[in-house]
């Protein structure tokens, strides 16, 4: 693991279970376009057993046993839009990344897919924090491979030894550490597994940037 007090110049961000609490909404979104399609019904948690597939196309894909298409997509992305207004924010994050912006580069790397990510950053407020957005849909694998935190910190400019990758899943902590980044945990998160492995953690929002110096 890295030594937890090297310097950082970029922290870059999971979205789901980190920043926001969505739990509900986004297995709702993909319930209702699954059966706009045609498909099964489908529990919260026969669709969250799919998250690590990758982003919606290919957990749509997964779920309805064909190829998705551009309109299974826009069903997902008008779901979650109608469904945005439920999503809430942790507390403490609106202050956490106002004081982040302050010390340096701020990023966002999500398995949601970018637009998916600009539906709900925007719903509650916190898109206008980033510099850069990244969505599973950008990268060719997903967590817990590198690409996305790679991605990210080259479109910072930054490299990812200089940067610390926040999340509160296993995958988040093991794409960091693949990456070379700082793997943060979020210990608020409703993934967060004390058992993963992390750099740091993080029990509650206000404490990140005390951790991180």
């Amino acid at each position: 693991m890295r030594a937890a007090h090297e310097r950082v110049d970029a922290i870059v961000f999971d979205m789901d279970g980190t920043l926001i609490e969505s739990h509900a909404v986004v297995p709702a979104a993909y319930r209702a376009a699954i059966m706009d399609a045609g498909g099964p019904l489908l529990s919260d948690a026969e669709i969250i057993a799919g998250y690590p597939l990758g982003p919606p196309a290919a957990l749509l894909t997964h779920l309805l046993r064909r190829s998705a298409t551009d309109r299974d997509l826009a069903r997902y992305h008008a779901h979650l839009t109608a469904l945005a207004t439920q999503v809430t924010v942790y507390p403490g994050v609106a202050d956490l990344l106002a004081g982040v912006a302050e010390r340096g580069a701020v990023g966002l790397f999500t398995g949601a897919s970018h637009r998916a990510a600009e539906i709900l950053l925007d719903r509650v407020g916190l898109l206008g924090h980033f510099q850069v957005v990244v969505g599973g849909d950008e990268v060719a694998r997903p967590k817990p491979e590198p690409d996305g935190v790679e991605l990210a910190c080259r479109l910072l400019g930054v490299h990812p030894t200089r940067t610390a990758y926040v999340g509160d899943s296993p995958l988040d902590l093991r794409a960091a550490r693949r990456s070379g980044a700082l793997a943060v945990a979020a210990g608020w998160g409703h993934q967060y597994d004390p058992g993963e492995p992390a750099d740091l953690t993080a029990g509650h929002p206000r404490d990140l940037l005390a951790l991180l110096g």
